[in-house]
């Protein structure tokens, strides 16, 4: 419990760390488009493979649950929009980006940790956290963009499997979309959005950056940054809902 709790404070203080003792914008801009490289467009292939398929199967088996005849059709695209918007793409994406992209800045945050290189960034007197963690806070911004994509193509997927499936008309599952819409289930999303880009930009950062050892704890700590970043933002999630939605 202790060593948790040492952790949690240890977590925090690096977070002030990071915005003392900025680096030169001329180096942080090349840093800054190359995270936006490796963060946000190399996560695009992923999150639109999954998104669509996976409306596509909410809208199915909301479909195939709809067995009694009095219930209307347009629910199909109601249940779809509703499980899209609200949790599958800002926290099913989340915990997903957790394993990709949370891996990815563990292990290239623990490699220059083995190979000495944050060493010799602190001897030329250059604040490492700030050099390595604010540009993945930045580039994360642009985190919602990537599930306003996921929310999209989630509901285009599930009008897709509905209405190509057989299980319900086109015009029915857009008055199911457009039924009792309410405009703040989005803000909701995107301020979560927001919380879970904070947590996928500083917690791997925090296990890759504190990591102790050679080449096989760089796996080990990926692992546990993968299973911890997970694990806050479902606790976030949950705390969020209730604050939010309640």
């Amino acid at each position: 419990m202790l060593r948790y709790l040492t952790q949690i404070g240890q977590y925090f203080l690096m977070i002030k760390e990071v915005f003392s003792k900025p680096t030169k914008w001329s180096v942080m801009r090349g840093l800054l488009f190359k995270e936006i490289d490796d963060l946000i467009i190399d996560s695009l292939g992923i999150v639109c493979f999954i998104s669509f398929f996976v409306g596509g199967v909410v809208s199915i088996q909301t479909a195939l649950n709809l067995t009694n005849p009095l219930i209307p059709k347009f629910l199909i695209g109601f249940a779809t929009r509703q499980s899209v918007i609200l949790e599958f793409a800002p926290t099913f994406i989340s915990i997903i980006m957790a394993g990709k992209m949370g891996s990815f800045i563990t292990s290239s945050i623990g490699t220059m940790r083995v190979t000495e290189q944050i060493d010799a960034l602190e001897v030329m007197g250059v604040n490492s956290l700030n050099y390595l963690v604010f540009p993945k806070m930045m580039a994360l911004l642009l985190y919602p963009f990537v599930i306003g994509i996921a929310m999209f193509l989630g509901v285009l997927g599930g009008w897709m499997g509905g209405v190509y499936g057989g299980f319900t008309s086109s015009a029915q599952f857009i008055q199911g979309i457009q039924t009792e819409f309410i405009p703040f289930h989005i803000t909701y999303a995107f301020i979560k959005t927001f919380v879970f880009a904070f947590l996928l930009a500083t917690i791997p950062s925090f296990h890759g950056y504190y990591m102790k050892g050679g080449a096989l704890e760089v796996g080990k700590a990926s692992t546990v940054s993968f299973v911890w970043t997970s694990v806050v933002i479902i606790l976030t999630n949950y705390i969020l809902t209730q604050l939010l939605l309640a």
